[in-house]
Parts: C-alpha cells; sequence; structure tokens
C-alpha cells in the first residue's frame, strides 16, 4: 500500500518546487504509521497535527483535558499558519511534535527546508468543514483519507492508552468520551479527500 501511495505522490508533485501531502482519518486509524513510512520512502519530513495540541497545563485550567483530542484542543489558528508558511518553497521552517510518552508537544523538532519538495502533513482535522480547519484543502495540495475499520481503530486506542498509563477500563472510558465523538467529525467530511486510502491490517 504505501509503495503504491509514494508512486501516487511523485507522479502529482513531478515539476513542484513544494508539495504538500496531508493525510487525514479518524483517531487509531494509522495515520502516524503511514506517514512515517511514506516520509521514509520519499525522504520526506513528516509535520504531525498533534505538534498542535495544547499543553496539558492550558487544557486544565480550560476545564478541556478530558476531551484531549478534540478540535477545541489545539493551537488551530498556529496549525494552519504554520501550513501557509510551508507553502512557500524558499523558507526553513521549524515545527513542533508530539511525544506521548509525556503526553505534550515539543518545539522546533522537526526542519523542513526548501529541498524538501515533498512535505507529509498529517492529522484528524484536516479535512474538516469549521474555522480555521477548513483553510487547510486549499493550502494543501493533495488529502488522502485513511478509512480503517471502526473495530481495529477502537482496539488500537484502547492499546495506545493502556501503554502510555491508563488502565484499561479508563482507556475504554476515555476512548468513549472523547476519541469516539471526535472520529465522528473526522469520518463526516470523508468526501472531501482527494482519494481514499483502506486497510484492514
Amino acid at each position: 500500500m504505501t509503495a503504491d501511495l509514494a508512486c501516487w505522490v511523485l507522479e502529482q508533485s513531478a515539476g513542484a518546487d513544494r508539495y504538500l501531502f496531508g493525510i487525514a482519518g479518524p483517531p487509531g486509524s494509522g495515520k502516524s504509521t503511514l506517514a512515517a513510512s511514506l516520509g521514509a520512502q520519499l525522504g520526506a519530513p513528516v509535520v504531525p497535527m498533534d505538534g498542535f495540541h495544547l499543553s496539558n497545563v492550558t487544557l486544565t485550567s480550560r476545564g478541556q483535558l478530558d476531551i484531549k483530542g478534540a478540535p477545541e484542543t489545539f493551537a488551530s489558528t498556529a496549525f494552519v499558519e504554520l501550513v501557509r508558511r510551508l507553502r512557500d518553497p524558499t523558507c526553513v521552517v521549524e515545527c513542533p511534535t508530539f511525544d506521548r510518552s509525556i503526553d505534550e508537544p515539543i518545539a522546533d523538532q522537526i526542519r523542513v527546508s526548501p529541498e524538501d519538495v515533498v512535505v507529509i502533513v498529517e492529522g484528524n482535522y484536516l479535512l474538516l468543514d469549521q474555522a480555521p480547519w477548513s483553510s487547510l484543502p486549499d493550502l494543501l495540495d493533495s488529502i488522502a483519507y485513511l478509512d480503517v475499520p471502526a473495530e481495529l481503530r477502537l482496539r488500537r486506542l484502547v492499546g495506545r492508552h493502556v501503554e502510555f498509563g491508563r488502565s484499561r477500563a479508563a482507556a475504554a472510558e476515555f476512548v468513549r468520551r472523547s476519541d469516539a465523538p471526535n472520529a465522528v467529525r473526522v469520518e463526516a467530511n470523508r468526501a472531501r479527500a482527494d482519494l481514499i486510502v483502506s486497510t484492514d491490517s
């Protein structure tokens, strides 16, 4: 699958000075894994939307820590502005990443340079029809939607939360309260994608 997608991106980006390829999909669909594999094949940097999570301190002060991952728990305007900056192939752009082991974003961990023709941007809300997210389809050259069976996604999500410290019961409750409603929002915008990438593994 990744090899076919890499060929497609190379065809689409031929002759471009900068080609921004987005990977969207609901929580647990495997966006980060696919983006990392694709980036390795193409020699392209991967910029994750998760680098724009608001800090846990900020979310706690807003009473939003229990819904971390919802659109309103991201620095969405800053993320859109960074994608806008990535459109300029003459600039060096320092991008944040997200460290799951501490559950926090870390600034300036990814460097996008003028020699990077293809840049991969991945995140849940690249197709969300809600400002400021709704600007992203015009800034990205194409967006793929990663479609994965719900049962597999939910199993991955519970496993992820358990891996990073929650009990299985607490993990299942967080998935029910936060990840599942977010998946519904993401899936509602599936039709806005330029292509659908399906996997059951």
